[in-house]
């Protein structure tokens, strides 16, 4: 799906040209120039500004949500040549001081919050995009050698009222006080998100709400990694025509309906084949058992 991604993104590229936002067009960026980024996104192979052919400054033009992929690759390279070895006491030692990182950040940051981490040559980006990653993945590890499970009725109601809740908030506080938000922000990522990974994960989802949760986890990584160049597209219209919400809205909801039909069809005909066939190709029959169940 990553090299899918990258694709879609060098298709759409050229029709995404917007004078207004500074997006070069197809008589402004070399055909050689854009096929390098797209080869390079299939390897998440970052670039700087020599290959920003977006002018946005991301680490991957063609398909900017590629960053958080590329902090989650350091952090599981980390894990497999040294967080795995660790005891628990020693993980939650790290935890606890990437979660200071985190509520330093967001309480000294003028904006009041913990946005950015995609740009490969500005140092304050790359600190953005170390720290956002650190305590989740560091928490996350605790969690899963720490905490034992325990059965919790309506686990799945639970969780998805919390989940409502706290994204129906994106934001509290004026731009007077940005310190309000961060503390906000701290406290959901801190505290609100690990509560509902342990609440969910103690839960049993069974019939319609089981296939329900199925096909959302498994439509979210396509999603994801294939809805921004469409998003591009989309953003690119508005702004040149300079239309208002009033009439865009028509087209955000086809763009939405779009990017949903594109991954389904992506995750049916080619991700969901083409990992079936390199399990067959690739893995053993006890690999395979295991990958099975842990599926």
């Amino acid at each position: 799906m990553l090299i899918v991604g990258s694709i879609i993104g060098a298709l759409l590229f050229y029709f995404q040209h917007s004078p207004v936002l500074g997006w070069g067009g197809i008589s402004e960026v070399p055909l050689s120039k854009v096929v390098i980024v797209m080869i390079l996104g299939f390897f998440l192979i970052p670039v700087g500004k020599g290959l920003d052919i977006r002018g946005w400054n991301e680490m991957f033009p063609l398909n900017g949500a590629t960053w958080t992929l590329f902090f989650e690759e350091i952090a599981n390279i980390s894990y497999a040549l040294l967080l795995r070895h660790l005891p628990a006491f020693v993980l939650g030692i790290f935890a606890t001081i990437a979660a200071g990182f985190t509520i330093h950040y967001a309480l000294t940051n003028p904006a009041g919050d913990i946005i950015g981490g995609w740009a490969l040559d500005d140092p304050q980006q790359l600190k953005i995009g170390f720290i956002r990653v650190a305590f989740p993945f560091l928490a996350g590890l605790l969690l899963a050698r720490t905490i034992k499970l325990k059965y919790i009725k309506n686990a799945f109601l639970y969780t998805g009222l919390l989940l409502i809740l706290i994204l129906s908030i994106p934001r509290i506080g004026g731009n007077e006080q940005p310190w309000q938000n961060g503390l906000y922000e701290c406290f959901c990522l801190v505290v609100v998100f690990p509560f509902i990974v342990w609440l969910g994960a103690g839960g049993k989802v069974e019939g319609k709400a089981k296939q329900v949760s199925q096909f959302l986890g498994d439509i979210s990584y396509p999603i994801y990694i294939t809805h921004y160049p469409v998003i591009y597209l989309f953003y690119s219209w508005v702004v040149n025509n300079g239309y208002s919400f009033n009439k865009a809205w028509p087209a955000g909801l086809l763009t939405a309906i779009v990017s949903l039909a594109l991954a389904y069809g992506l995750m049916k005909l080619y991700d969901i084949q083409l990992r079936a066939w390199l399990r067959n190709r690739f893995l053993s029959a006890k690999n395979k058992v295991a990958l099975s169940k842990s599926l």
